[in-house]
């Protein structure tokens, strides 16, 4: 028996030995990754390390198997590899030796489907017997297989997996690849199926037969489980037979033989004895009677649909098996796993072929989209592989090859199908362009080289938003950056509502780094921030990005900063933990930060998704930190009262509007020094006096003030009495009418009430005037968007008004 292994987890050692009579193949590397054991990953439910697979088999008979051993990282000893399994200790990003001694003259060779890990394995020394190289796996992940070549021919296949360092392989990475795929999948079927219906039963001719194979390999366990669930209970329908037959064989007579016998009345008989028709006074038996039975019919539409596919199916293939056989279009033999495939694929449908069911279906002559197909569980799945395959579904990126996959490629599509999928859960998707079409059929656009954008509305507020992958809104793409081009991942532009038919657009970043920093034990970024997170180059990449993406007006030689966020997403599990990060904390404070990202663990983006969306024009504005414009934005918001909304008398409104001015008793108002502080006059009218018409519409800019005596206005006579009483008169530079009226919603001005220019602009009720700091404005806002507000004061009158009791949803 071998020693037991030792030393530093950091020392490179045989991870695995394999020895056979014509060669032996070693393994060395290091057994563990230190991420992987900091953030503990890769281990079952209970804690313990789960087990992998490293298989040998060998495909020639010169060779025999002698020893087959694992290095088992729980217990630091070889396991027999025949038997047992051994630990995860293969990793992406890191190196290992591979080592190949050769026994015999015959002539042996490493093969690799990448060029590059082929590659790098080359003969040692003069004798040729011995190879040696270093694999480097980058970010490829899942299985691997390392084949040793005997004279030409495979000898000896040596399966690895090979497991990721920054997520969970059997908890995040199978589920990011099936939420892939899924997405990708529900994408390509809703999109056929909204433009299948003017199309026909047309398929692509100019489809590749690669294409379709790759698709159709991928697919085609799918497609067999499914006719397979149909066979146990095909679609099918009840059909009518009648049969004559003598009247002693016929078991039961239905009342279609009234009107059979009333037509042949030469087929009955006078019979006393038996006889139980009676005319007249006379007895008749029948001789022959119609027999009706209900017969299982499976010839319908939907069957007749299987059969013709699964047939077109087959003849695909035979065409595929003729190009790839022929000498002629050939220079090399033909690949023997792809012939193997091929006719696997062609028995399989044999079989398929000869279920009861779609034996009696007959031949396809039209073809309709009925609701078993688009619903009935079997009909459905098959349908929509149809569509893929028919249509010609193309996929860029390589998203259906799942065997080894570049996981920050992958990560960066899922984050982008994420977002996608929790908006699209809550808010009416309008178009997207992931899925496009063009004359060789269906292709998806998620892809490095690509760009792509689905545009979404809220059916609460009608407002619109864009998610962009790849790609910047239209008006941010310059020819000439001012300094250089930015491209994030992912952008989420807002169109946001201010209320007053205008709107304001509010864009994101939303950026996929497949790096973690996990803060190992002693090291400077534990000591900083205490816990996994971000690295610090990706969040200085989102100052970047926020900072360098600029926007520029139409005849403007300014820039604006356009983006008013971004965020990194990396992949780490606990979202609970990370809430105290540094880089969580900041999003709330400069609107930069980091936010945890894998399957399961996507409840703070969701969150704050949410939030984003549901933000007022303002508070959308607040969030970042004081981009141009933010001293015009907060003047006269609320401070400063610059606005006065006196109450209109009758007969008084129509003399102020014809003489672009205003009047009222000095004494009204409290503090005389608003005299020099007021810019604006607006005019309430009470529901009492002007009824339908009652609210605040006119408003205008006050030109020039000053104090007269009642009998110095000449707009409209003084009424007994008060001609020597003092009255401020304002002249108006014009008056102007409000889109939309102020409602009074059940309140009224007493005298004059004191607002802002802002809150004017804004309300919608006379009530919202008199809100009084930045709190109560920012609940008004934000349960505007919900819905009807109410504003509840504590007096009728809102000029007599004291405190804002309440700000509540209708």
């Amino acid at each position: 028996m071998d020693s037991l292994l030792s030393g530093s987890p950091n020392e490179s050692r045989e991870l695995l030995q394999l020895r056979t009579n014509l060669f032996d193949v070693y393994i060395k590397g290091k057994a563990y990754h230190p991420t992987v054991e900091t953030l503990q990953l890769h281990r079952e439910n209970e804690g313990t390390r789960m087990k992998t697979e490293i298989t040998a088999t060998v495909l020639n008979e010169q060779i025999q198997l002698q020893d087959y051993k694992l290095f088992s990282v729980a217990s630091q000893d070889w396991v027999d590899g025949l038997t047992e399994q051994a630990e995860p200790c293969f990793y992406e990003t890191q190196s290992y030796e591979l080592i190949i001694e050769s026994h015999t003259d015959q002539k042996i060779e490493f093969f690799h489907v990448s060029p590059y890990l082929r590659q790098a394995v080359k003969p040692v020394g003069r004798s040729g017997r011995l190879f040696s190289g270093v694999l480097q796996f980058q970010n490829e992940i899942g299985y691997t297989d390392l084949e040793i070549r005997l004279n030409g021919q495979t000898g000896l296949k040596l399966q690895l997996e090979i497991y990721p360092t920054k997520l969970d392989y059997k908890r995040d990475y199978h589920a990011i690849l099936n939420e892939v795929n899924q997405q990708i999948y529900n994408l390509s079927f809703d999109f056929m199926r909204k433009t299948y219906q003017a199309t026909g039963l047309t398929q692509t001719s100019s489809q590749s037969l690669t294409e379709y194979f790759t698709i159709l390999r991928n697919v085609f366990d799918q497609l067999t489980g499914a006719i397979e669930r149909i066979d146990k209970m095909p679609h099918h329908r009840m059909n009518q037979e009648q049969h004559i037959r003598t009247a002693d064989k016929v078991k039961r007579a239905g009342s279609e033989n009234v009107a059979f016998l009333a037509k042949r009345p030469h087929l009955l008989v006078q019979d006393h004895k038996i006889g139980f028709i009676p005319i007249g006074t006379e007895m008749y038996r029948p001789t022959q009677l119609l027999e009706t039975k209900r017969k299982l019919d499976y010839n319908t539409n939907e069957n007749r649909f299987l059969r013709w596919m699964l047939e077109r199916i087959d003849h695909k293939l035979a065409d595929l098996q003729a190009i790839v056989t022929d000498k002629k279009r050939r220079s090399q033999s033909p690949d023997p796993v792809l012939l193997d495939q091929i006719k696997r694929m062609k028995t399989v449908l044999r079989r398929l072929l000869q279920f009861d069911f779609l034996q009696q279906a007959g031949e396809m002559r039209h073809f309709n989209i009925s609701m078993v197909l688009q619903m009935a569980p079997g009909y459905r799945e098959a349908y929509r592989i149809y569509l893929m395959l028919m249509k010609g579904l193309s996929i860029q990126g390589d998203l259906f090859h799942v065997s080894m996959k570049d996981l920050a490629q992958l990560y960066e599509y899922w984050c982008f199908l994420k977002i996608h999928d929790l908006l699209a859960k809550k808010y009416r998707l309008l178009k997207q362009d992931i899925i496009r079409v063009n004359r060789s059929g269906l292709f998806v656009t998620l892809d490095r080289t690509q760009r792509a954008k689905v545009d979404y509305e809220n059916p609460n507020n009608g407002e619109r938003f864009t998610l962009y992958y790849n790609a910047l809104p239209s008006e941010d793409q310059h020819k000439e950056p001012p300094t250089l081009a930015q491209r994030p991942d992912n952008v989420l532009t807002l169109h946001k509502h201010d209320g007053l038919g205008q709107s304001k657009v509010y864009k994101y970043v939303f950026d996929a780094k497949y790096r973690i920093n996990p803060a190992f034990e002693g090291s400077w970024y534990q000591r900083q921030y205490g816990q996994p997170g971000p690295e610090e180059d990706d969040i200085n990449t989102m100052h970047r990005y926020r900072d360098s993406i600029v926007y520029q007006e139409k005849g403007s030689t300014e820039y604006e900063r356009s983006m008013f966020g971004a965020y990194v997403l990396f992949p780490y599990a606990d979202e609970e933990k990370f809430r105290t990060h540094r880089f969580y904390r900041s999003i709330d404070l400069i609107n930069i930060g980091a936010f945890p990202l894998l399957p399961g663990s996507t409840s703070l983006l969701e969150a704050f998704l949410d939030e984003l969306i549901l933000d007022s024009p303002e508070k959308a504005f607040e969030r970042s930190t004081q981009p141009r414009g933010t001293k015009p934005y907060y003047e006269n918001k609320l401070s400063g009262r610059n606005m006065l909304v006196g109450s209109m008398r009758t007969g008084q409104l129509e003399a102020v509007l014809r003489g672009s001015s205003y009047y009222m008793p000095l004494k009204n108002l409290s503090d005389h020094k608003v005299l020099t502080s007021l810019e604006y006059i607006a005019l309430y009218q009470s529901r009492k006096q002007f009824e339908h018409e009652a609210g605040v519409q006119w408003y205008g800019r006050i030109t020039d003030w000053r104090i007269v005596k009642r009998r110095e206005i000449k707009e409209r006579p003084p009424t007994e009495g008060t001609e020597e009483e003092l009255y401020v008169y304002y002249t108006i530079e014009q008056w102007q009418q409000r889109k939309t009226t102020i409602e009074p919603g059940g309140q009224s001005v007493y005298t004059c009430l004191y607002t802002t220019k802002y809150l004017f602009d804004n309300a919608l009720e006379l009530a919202e005037l008199r809100l009084e700091n930045e709190e109560q404005l920012r609940e008004w806002r934000e349960k505007r968007r919900r819905g009807k507000v109410k504003v509840r004061l504590d007096s009728e009158h809102v000029d007599l008004a004291e405190n804002v009791i309440g700000i509540e949803l209708e």
